[in-house]
């Protein structure tokens, strides 16, 4: 007799602004926000920034007199200190649950299948969340029920009603019921906003109205995947949980420019940083690639009279796939010289490397005439371990010195977990 699935799912709670607030207990009732590339827009808010109505997405510009009187602080995308942070929260919740998936860089799926017989669900929840909070000084939510779909309703339910102190075990029929009546169709896990309007004109508002649906005919009407959410809001698991994330098809590595770009050798910089960036990702999904693809583009918001529009790309494979960052250098270098084109000013380039081969399966034809340059996995996992390490930085004189060109990043906070110099110190 097979056992009854159940899952949780586990989020960190406004997870970029935490982590900003995480080394500056100055910072505990003070609204935070941390802003886009470039310091454009709020991609995250603390609790007190929701409560003065900052929404997400709005352009940094339109809170500038609440940012200029400190009644709001901003940060700078720390990606560094989210990635390091995330990563020891994921380590946790592994050695607290069976199996984990990690869903994104603030959220995990854990398999808690079989631990409903032994102990109490909403109490093992509580355990989740005190012991990441005082382990990693991060709050969390945790969303439990029989389905991923439910895990994520749950959540959500964890979050938006305090009463309920973070936890939210749906495994009660009854509870999935009474939560998915309160709650529109839109909020359903893999229910966009445009489908989300179809299925209200079928008289579906709320997620129980889907799950009561008959999913012989949303799938005739829209496609098995929303019938296998109807399978899912009802307790049936449809999606298993994801032991090893499946690799990837393609790595892009691409960034808005901090100033317009109007010099190719600032340009053949910024290309040449992508490049290395997206081969170091490359290694680290123990990968090879065959194709290299460039483009660039000026802004399509600018006054096309004094900024005329420009967009390129182009692709090129090379003679077999190779993981060295050196190779896809001189390639990238080749074909930006092909689309590249003086008088205007570039506002975004980037890189895509596809075409990808596990290590070493890649057969040789007889006549390929560009052997692998020698030694190079040794060389380019030095680079990787001492690029890691935080102790110094090693780069190819193509990325240039000064990279003028650069994201701002005006508002930076330190890298305390992932630089030397960044430590804090106690005094």
């Amino acid at each position: 007799m097979s056992q009854a699935r159940c899952f949780a799912l586990v989020d960190c709670n406004n997870f970029y602004a935490s982590c900003e607030k995480l080394f500056r207990p100055d910072l505990k009732h003070t609204p935070v926000v941390v802003l886009s590339n470039n310091d454009g827009c709020v991609v995250a808010r603390s609790k007190e920034a929701k409560a003065l109505g900052i929404k997400m997405g709005v352009p940094a510009f339109q809170i500038r007199e609440q940012l200029e009187q400190g009644k709001v602080l901003a940060f700078s995308s720390n990606y560094a200190l989210y990635a390091d942070m995330s990563a020891r929260v994921m380590t946790t919740l592994e050695q607290l649950a069976p199996a984990v998936e990690v869903y994104s860089i603030d959220e995990a799926f854990l398999d808690l299948s079989g631990l409903g017989a032994t102990q109490d669900l909403n109490v093992y929840g509580q355990h989740i969340r005190q012991t990441i909070q005082q382990w990693q000084g991060i709050s969390v939510c945790v969303g439990i029920a029989p389905s991923k779909t439910l895990a994520k309703l749950a959540n959500h339910a964890a979050k938006k009603w305090q009463k309920t102190a973070g936890v939210v075990d749906l495994s009660c029929r009854e509870r999935q019921r009474k939560l998915l009546a309160l709650l529109p169709v839109s909020e359903v896990w893999g229910i966009g906003s445009k489908l989300s309007v179809k299925l209200i004109k079928l008289g579906i508002e709320t997620a129980l109205d889907l799950a009561d649906a008959n999913p012989a005919f949303i799938r005739q009407q829209f496609s098995v995947v929303v019938s296998r959410i109807v399978q899912e809001l009802n307790g049936e698991s449809c999606l298993a949980l994801e032991h090893v994330a499946p690799p990837k098809k393609e790595i892009v590595s691409s960034r808005s420019f901090g100033e317009r770009i109007t010099c190719k050798q600032q340009m053949q910089e910024a290309i040449s940083e992508y490049v290395a960036r997206a081969c170091q990702k490359l290694r680290k999904e123990r990968q090879q690639a065959k194709q290299l693809s460039v483009f660039l583009r000026t802004s399509p918001f600018s006054d096309k009279q004094r900024d005329p529009f420009y967009a390129n790309n182009i692709s090129q494979a090379l003679a077999q796939p190779s993981a060295d960052t050196r190779d896809f250098l001189s390639l990238a270098q080749t074909l930006l010289d092909r689309i590249w084109c003086d008088g205007y000013r570039y506002a975004k380039a980037g890189v895509m490397l596809s075409d990808f081969y596990d290590e070493g399966v890649y057969q040789t034809c007889l006549f390929d005439h560009a052997p692998a340059l020698p030694r190079t996995d040794n060389l380019m996992s030095v680079i990787d371990q001492l690029n890691r390490s935080g102790k110094g930085k090693i780069w190819f004189a193509s990325q240039g010195m000064q990279q003028a060109w650069s994201m701002k990043r005006g508002m930076l906070s330190p890298q305390y977990t992932t630089h030397w110099g960044d430590l804090p110190k106690v005094t």
